[in-house]
């Protein structure tokens, strides 16, 4: 299964649609009726479970078995698939430049932005699609996407400048998001009954993949009609969500509903992608979410992935296999399960689960 070298059709600007004024959306952006914001209903009191960290680490020392957060981990990652953190670590101000500066970027003019147009071979630089299906519904948002780990993939010529400050504010940002990552990672694998270390091990030890996708969801005229994301769940590790303070607009689906997340100030939105779900056999879950517009305002947010390294076998840990539990997954590389994601673009959870093993 190779990638495409391009675009199955002309790449549109969802900004530039947006910023001439149109008051009816083309079609290619309209989804089908059940998948509309309208479709299902939302919980308006439920949010997704907010953690304070403080206490948990210790920069000497690494992680502190504090038991009650900890367990507040573990019923997160059991059943969300999705929590907020807070006094995690990651300098509040740093947040803030990392995400005004991806702001003044998407409000460049469009002849320095399309210098970073990118390509389905690797997504990296600016798009506006995910997926390479001839005539696929789209969705109403521009994007930037860039490799962080492993150094060899990084290229700071790839991360766009001007805005002058952004290559310098990102380096920053994502070593401490990383940083973070690592801690959360022993946690989640002192969670499994597996020794602390573990879990990042089986991702490739410090030779981790790590990359960033800056979503950028446009005003729309209609935002009953379409979405800025559909509905799936991500393919990656762990996902560290910086988003908009100002605007909300993740939804989670849980118990069939989907549910509006209120993000907490300074917070990282987390959740558990479908590598960490193969590995702990299904323990912990990934989740469907997508992302709503609306008509007033737009929408910035960070999306950091923690990724296996991409050439190592993900599989369900043989210490969670039992003649019980049998491995609900074939083992796969990163790199294979990316491509198969990227050749079909966001559906729901059916990448994941069109993976189970046959009972």
């Amino acid at each position: 299964m190779n990638c495409p070298q391009d675009w199955p059709e002309p790449i549109v600007r969802v900004q530039s649609l947006s910023d001439s004024g149109v008051a009816v959306i083309p079609d290619q952006y309209i989804k089908p009726s059940m998948e509309r914001p309208e479709g299902f209903s939302e919980n308006t009191q439920t949010n997704i479970p907010v953690i304070d960290l403080e206490g948990l680490f210790d920069d000497q020392h690494g992680l502190m078995l504090n038991s009650s957060i900890i367990e507040l981990i573990y019923q997160a990652c059991r059943e969300w698939g999705f929590f907020q953190v807070v006094n995690h670590g990651v300098s509040p101000d740093l947040m803030d430049q990392a995400r005004e500066v991806w702001r003044d970027f998407f409000h460049l003019p469009m002849e320095m932005k399309q210098v970073y147009a990118n390509s389905p071979k690797t997504y990296e630089g600016y798009g506006s699609r995910l997926g390479v299906e001839k005539g696929a519904i789209l969705d109403w948002s521009d994007y930037y996407f860039l490799h962080y780990r492993p150094s060899s993939l990084k290229d700071h010529n790839k991360w766009p400048s001007p805005p002058l400050a952004l290559r310098e504010v990102i380096e920053e940002y994502g070593k401490q998001v990383v940083e973070l990552a690592g801690k959360l990672m022993k946690v989640l694998s002192i969670n499994l009954g597996l020794k602390e270390e573990y879990l990042q091990n089986a991702f490739g030890g410090d030779d981790i993949g790590a990359c960033l996708r800056v979503n950028f969801y446009p005003r729309c005229p209609q935002p009953d009609l379409t979405l800025g994301l559909s509905s799936h769940s991500d393919p990656g590790g762990m996902t560290f969500l910086l988003p908009d303070h100002d605007v909300p607009g993740l939804q989670v689906r849980k118990d069939h509903k989907w549910i509006t997340v209120k993000p907490a100030p300074h917070a990282f939105i987390v959740n558990i992608g479908d590598q960490i779900q193969v590995l702990s056999n299904a323990i912990y879950k990934s989740v469907e979410h997508r992302v709503m517009v609306n008509s007033l305002k737009e929408r910035v947010s960070l999306a950091f992935f923690y990724n296996p390294k991409s050439d190592i076998l993900i599989e369900p840990v043989k210490a969670l296999v039992t003649p019980d539990t049998p491995a609900l997954y074939p083992g796969m590389t990163f790199d294979q399960y990316r491509l198969y994601i990227r050749m079909r673009g966001p559906r729901g959870k059916s990448q994941v689960e069109s993976l189970k093993s046959p009972r």
